[in-house]
């Protein structure tokens, strides 16, 4: 498809500076600009490529430009950031939506299914399922008894959403991801670990997003929820009973065991372990890597293994990169006393 620069500058409320006719065709990243395509400048680190990029129209926030004339076209808006995700937004939803059930899938007599609704070649739905209108369901997707998914959701090939779980509305789950499989608990005895049943569910409310390949487990007794807006990256595990508030973002590979209580407007870090039973609090920041095994209050910003605060971890890792040194002069100043 192609846009007039005219025609970009009327969805975002920019100011073009140049020749607003001119049409693009396409996209690119500002580092590798072609011809004919628009990419955006947001941040004065990429400021250079506002001369040397071969794309025709820029969209640049209004901090970073000059009083000068410019080869490309440029669009002037607060934040190019935000205003390219707006374009981007517009775009998918100009792509349409598939509808209807295609050949292959099982659809059971007593689920339920809204408008304007596509089910995937495939794709099994249970007994008593119940899915919201506008809600696209990919091949190869399974739906188990009793489960409620809202309006406009997105669930892609692949993904498992075991019995009695909840997802709400506008929600994604990307491919592979697990929704509801058992919770780890076994109780030793003398002849061996003894399985405890997960009677629970999983509770998604609205306007989450969750990556590929990750695992929510069902609670043992009750729900492990995961709350409005939270964006859960690829390859994330979360345990049984885990309850995660709304609009955290939680980067690949981390791990959150069962029972532990996770406030709002968190940030945890790729790799994060977090043991089970305690309390996270709100706008809390976790470093990448880092082993959290009690509490934090809320505003914490937490590092290393165990994690404790950040400030106080940078200061000792400045000894602890000294610490043969250390140890030395120490020695050093025992022989010299024993002398």
């Amino acid at each position: 498809m192609e846009f007039s620069a005219e025609q970009i500058a009327e969805l975002i409320n920019g100011k073009i500076i140049g020749d607003g006719k001119t049409v693009i065709t396409g996209v690119s990243p500002i580092e590798n600009g072609e011809q004919g395509h628009l990419s955006f400048v947001g941040q004065s680190r990429f400021s250079n490529h506002i001369d040397t990029t071969e794309c025709a129209v820029l969209i640049v926030s209004e901090s970073l430009l000059e009083d000068r004339n410019y080869k490309p076209v440029i669009i002037a808006v607060e934040d190019a950031y935000l205003s390219f995700q707006v374009l981007m937004n517009l775009y998918q939803e100009m792509q349409g939506r598939r509808t209807g059930i295609e050949a292959g899938s099982f659809f059971h007599e007593t689920a339920k299914v809204g408008k304007d609704v596509y089910i995937g070649a495939f794709t099994y739905v249970s007994e008593k399922a119940a899915i919201g209108d506008g809600t696209q369901i990919f091949p190869h997707v399974y739906i188990g008894k009793g489960v409620k998914i809202g309006k406009n959701c997105k669930i892609d090939s692949g993904a498992r959403i075991y019995d009695h779980c909840i997802v709400g509305d506008n929600c994604v789950i990307h491919s592979n991801t697990v929704v509801g499989g058992d919770g780890f608990g076994f109780q030793p005895t003398a002849e061996g670990f003894k399985k405890i049943p997960q009677l629970g569910n999983v509770i998604i409310e609205d306007d989450v997003e969750i990556g590929s390949n990750c695992s929510i487990d069902r609670a043992t007794i009750g729900s492990t929820i995961i709350g409005k807006g939270t964006k859960i990256d690829n390859l994330i595990q979360i345990a049984h009973n885990v309850k995660i508030g709304q609009n955290n973002v939680i980067a690949s590979q981390a791990g959150i065991a069962g029972s532990t209580i996770i406030g709002d407007w968190n940030q945890i870090g790729g790799q994060v372990g977090i043991v089970g039973h305690i309390k996270i609090g709100n706008q809390v920041k976790i470093q990448a890597q880092s082993g959290v095994n009690s509490s934090a209050k809320d505003g914490e910003t937490l590092y290393g293994s165990p994690a404790i605060n950040y400030s106080d971890y940078r200061r000792n890792y400045v000894h602890f990169r000294n610490f043969t040194d250390i140890v030395k002069r120490i020695n050093d100043l025992e022989n010299k006393k024993s002398e």
